[in-house]
């Protein structure tokens, strides 16, 4: 049985797109649902006013910043609602986080909609069967041969054991079809060229000032000194294919099914 869910609109002022950059980490374990704490009116305009000054940096799905994701509820420095507000208004020195413009109702609606944003699932997609999409999955799409579930797989791509807890429907059904547009910056592809010539493609791990480590195309683990390399790039054309041709509208629906139904598989 196929479900539709409908999304918000989110509209981007650019002007102000700089957002809630750096809130980071509570323990995944502390998560709760705050479905119900929050006024739906605050959830709503906290909705609109996320879109159009938050989604630029942190992404629609709150996802989009290295070790920040409001789906799950990390956050460094916000343990208490007030204390969240407090920064979506100061901002944090030395850090990419700036104070916002935000009058009262503002700070409440944003507080209500990061606090239940993965309470609700702003998509609007097609979600089909999700024992046809694991069959899809190890078979046709053969996304196997780079992803990870649980002990099964390779380690080429991200491990998606628990994706269905991580991203939202509606970003895991974009990055079917334009995986380009939907990967997240700790995902891409680099490639690292050595004094002598060679050639190293992979998905970074690991990165500082000096080194960098990443996996390759064989599934090795590489650690290259920055001093050694020639060329660093990261890429930002994704390596996933498209499945827009190759699956059928049904089949990407089922596949989806499946990626939503892995959370915290091991």
């Amino acid at each position: 049985m196929r479900r539709t869910l409908q999304p918000p609109t989110f509209g981007l002022s650019i002007a102000t797109a700089l957002g809630l950059l750096a809130l980071t980490t509570t323990p995944l374990n502390s998560q709760q649902t705050h479905a119900g704490e929050y006024a739906q009116a605050d959830i709503t305009y906290g909705m609109q006013v996320y879109g159009e000054t938050c989604v630029g940096c942190h992404g629609p799905d709150g996802d989009a910043i290295v070790g920040v994701n409001f789906r799950t509820g990390q956050f460094r420095n916000a343990s208490s609602d007030p204390d969240l507000m407090e920064i979506i208004r100061d901002g944090i020195p030395d850090t990419a986080m700036p104070p916002g413009n935000y009058d009262r109702s503002e700070l409440t609606a944003l507080v209500a909609y990061l606090r239940t944003m993965g309470d609700i699932d702003s998509s609007n997609v097609d979600i089909g069967d999700a024992v046809r999409g694991e069959t899809i999955y190890r078979g046709k799409g053969n996304c196997a041969s780079c992803h990870r579930v649980g002990p099964e797989g390779s380690r080429v791509a991200p491990n998606l054991s628990n994706i269905g807890a991580i991203r939202s429907a509606g970003s895991l059904a974009e990055s079917l079809v334009d995986p380009t547009a939907a990967m997240l910056p700790l995902n891409r592809t680099v490639r690292a060229v050595t004094q002598d010539g060679t050639l190293h493609l992979g998905r970074r791990l690991n990165e500082d000032t000096y080194t960098v480590q990443m996996i390759n195309e064989d599934e090795r683990l590489l650690s290259l000194i920055k001093d050694d390399l020639r060329e660093y790039t990261i890429l930002t054309t994704s390596a996933m294919p498209s499945f827009a041709e190759s699956l059928t509208e049904q089949e990407r629906a089922d596949v989806l099914a499946f990626l939503l139904t892995l959370k915290g598989m091991r």
